[in-house]
């Protein structure tokens, strides 16, 4: 990976048809990033998924895709807000909270979704077997593309998170990485709008850093 500073090697691809991710088709939802579900997250390390699921959100602003934000029972006093570094970067999209476990559920959730204009849903959710599965299932059932990202999800064991996997994957939700959804936002070094900043966040802040 490497920036460019020419112009753009080929004509851009009609970015809300293309089959592909791109900043005009798709938008991002993060579902139930709090203490009590994280702390119970045992498929991955949960300082990764967490430094994931922000360099995610970042990306979104980046590409100034719409975010879909949710908690569950913070109102009710039985949940927490959203874990602060990842609350911090969706400063300007309040969460949506929720008494289901399937945010496709709820009234406002759902009018959230639609209200973008998408049809591909980058999904990232707490727990993979749970709050992922249900809403990407119904998602699908209306006509969406989902896109789970892998390695910043986290199911309540790596059994949980493999057959919550399966079982979106077999509905025809398609898995996804953080690095590869950044590369596949990107697509081209040569478009010089965004460049800098996916370099930053992908290679300076975490890749290159983490070695």
């Amino acid at each position: 990976m490497a920036t460019a500073v020419a112009a753009p090697t080929a004509v851009i691809r009609d970015q809300v048809g293309d089959h592909l991710i791109t900043p005009k088709n798709s938008a991002l939802v993060v579902i139930d990033y709090q203490p009590s579900q994280i702390a119970a997250v045992r498929s991955m390390d949960r300082d990764l998924l967490l430094k994931n699921i922000v360099s995610i959100a970042k990306l979104a602003k980046v590409f100034a895709l719409p975010i879909v934000h949710s908690t569950v029972n913070v109102k009710t006093g039985r949940g927490q807000p959203t874990l602060p570094p990842l609350a911090e970067v969706l400063a300007d999209n309040p969460p949506i909270d929720r008494t289901t476990t399937n945010a496709w559920e709820d009234p406002d959730f759902l009018s959230a979704v639609r209200a973008t204009g998408r049809r591909k849903l980058i999904m990232c959710a707490l727990w993979t077997e749970i709050c992922m599965a249900f809403p990407a299932l119904d998602a699908m059932r209306e006509g969406y593309e989902v896109y789970p990202v892998v390695d910043a999800i986290g199911g309540t064991s790596l059994e949980a998170h493999r057959q919550g996997l399966d079982r979106v994957r077999q509905a025809g939700a398609i898995p996804t990485t953080w690095v590869a959804l950044a590369v596949e936002l990107q697509r081209d070094w040569a478009r010089l709008d965004t460049v800098q900043e996916v370099y930053q966040i992908v290679l300076t802040d975490r890749l290159l850093k983490e070695q």
